[in-house]
């Protein structure tokens, strides 16, 4: 301090007592009421506290980040969801994610939306794969919006998953130990079994009837004619059209709807020009469905 100015010398004093301050109290904005559990507390009733924004290959390109590090992942969860980095992996901040309202059918309760999620359950990202060649050389998860439009279907049908995806393969490890796969759905829910899909189905009749009490009414959505649409279920099945194993797609995403089941090669589907609900086996696991979830 010998060859400081007054000016600058006192500079220094004030940070220094401002810098004790903070270490001892804390910052508040604007109060100066700060808890004695914070450092920081901000005080508003008309304002919010707003973190970082950003899209999730944004957020995988922060360098080390460090634990307890917060931001808004702008294309994850269903329209964005709050992630916190927990020193090794990044999480969504929401401990149960809203899938949807959900629809009592007989005993069981279902999402009336299709699933619409980015990562697994941990947090854990699912890959977003929109090349053809990529899509059919996989053997581990991924999503894809149909026809790789987003503008157009994220808002209203789902993402479409491949069944790896489905059964929580996300590394090929896993491929191998089943004890090491995740959870597709949200805490609170599951993908149905197959055995569950068919319970749906008899609560509404079986497959002869069922398919128009599962389907959304009207053409908005659907191809026309929507035969045998009445969604008496609630359900509010949609069409979210297919990508093939070879990663093409379907000629026509409003004329019918496919839905994986937790068991491997089965899928239900839905049709615009019918009022059945189909069952499938042996479908390879590359296709890429829409994902329905059930209440546990």
């Amino acid at each position: 301090m010998n060859n400081l100015t007054p000016q600058i010398a006192g500079a220094f004093l004030m940070l220094a007592f401002i810098n004790n301050t903070i270490a001892q109290v804390g910052i508040g904005i604007p109060t100066t009421q700060i808890h004695p559990s914070a450092k920081l507390e901000v005080s508003s009733t008309t304002q919010g506290f707003l973190p970082p924004r950003m899209t999730e290959s944004e957020r995988n390109a922060i360098a080390s980040p460090a634990a307890g590090l917060m931001v808004f992942c702008t294309n994850c969860g269903q329209g964005g969801e709050w992630q916190g980095f927990n020193g090794s992996q990044w999480r969504s901040l929401a401990s149960t994610p809203v899938v949807a309202e959900t629809a009592i059918i007989g005993t069981q309760v279902w999402a009336t939306k299709n699933l619409d999620v980015a990562t697994y359950r941990d947090g854990t990202p699912i890959p977003e794969i929109t090349t053809n060649a990529a899509w059919a050389a996989l053997t581990t998860g991924a999503w894809c919006w149909y026809d790789n439009d987003s503008a157009t279907y994220a808002a209203t049908y789902g993402r479409l998953y491949n069944w790896y995806a489905v059964a929580g393969i996300w590394n090929e490890a896993s491929n191998m130990d089943v004890a090491q796969r995740k959870q597709l759905a949200p805490a609170g829910y599951h993908i149905p079994t197959d055995v569950e899909w068919t319970a749906l189905a008899d609560a509404l009749g079986g497959y002869y009837s069922a398919g128009g009490a599962l389907k959304e009414t009207g053409t908005s959505h659907w191809a026309s004619p929507n035969f045998g649409a009445t969604n008496s279920s609630g359900f509010t099945g949609l069409p979210g059209g297919t990508r093939y194993s070879t990663g093409s797609f379907s000629g026509d995403p409003f004329i019918g709807s496919v839905y994986w089941s937790s068991v491997q090669g089965s899928t239900r589907d839905l049709h615009s020009g019918d009022g059945y609900f189909g069952s499938n086996l042996n479908i390879d696991s590359k296709f890429g469905f829409s994902v329905r979830c059930l209440r546990d």
